[in-house]
């Protein structure tokens, strides 16, 4: 285990940017000063955002302090769920091989792609007329 008090790792997906702190605790987790179930009203992102703590929990061990920003909420899950599983990588190396097979230390670089001068959207065209 790390000898540090504070563990600190960076995540992003899309245009969200989370910033994870484990701190020594009681087990909750907060993002942007909110309680986590209040912070993501979908079941579905929380359990993306906590996937690396289902391979790795840190009940009664950590407190987890999220700061996030930009995006929607879906981007942000993504973010915290990289950010997550590279905290626990500096906590625990001996994890790595099973976040990398369940591919939680790869960024994921689908983002949206920018619009094009003189045409209708990033792949949509003006129906071409040959007279």
């Amino acid at each position: 285990m790390a000898k540090k008090s504070v563990i600190h790792s960076v995540g992003k997906r899309k245009a969200g940017i989370a910033r994870v702190y484990f701190k020594e605790g009681t087990g909750k987790i907060f993002i942007n000063g909110k309680d986590f179930d209040k912070y993501f009203p979908l079941e579905s992102l929380r359990v993306i955002a906590t996937r690396p703590l289902a391979l790795y929990p840190i009940e009664n061990k950590f407190d987890v302090y999220i700061n996030v920003a930009g995006g929607g909420l879906s981007g942000q899950a993504g973010a915290i769920k990289l950010a997550l599983a590279k905290a626990i990588l500096l906590i625990n190396p001996d994890i790595k091989e099973t976040l990398a097979k369940a591919s939680m230390l790869t960024r994921d670089p689908r983002v949206k792609e920018r619009k094009k001068y003189g045409q209708k959207g990033a792949r949509a065209r003006f129906q071409f007329s040959k007279r």
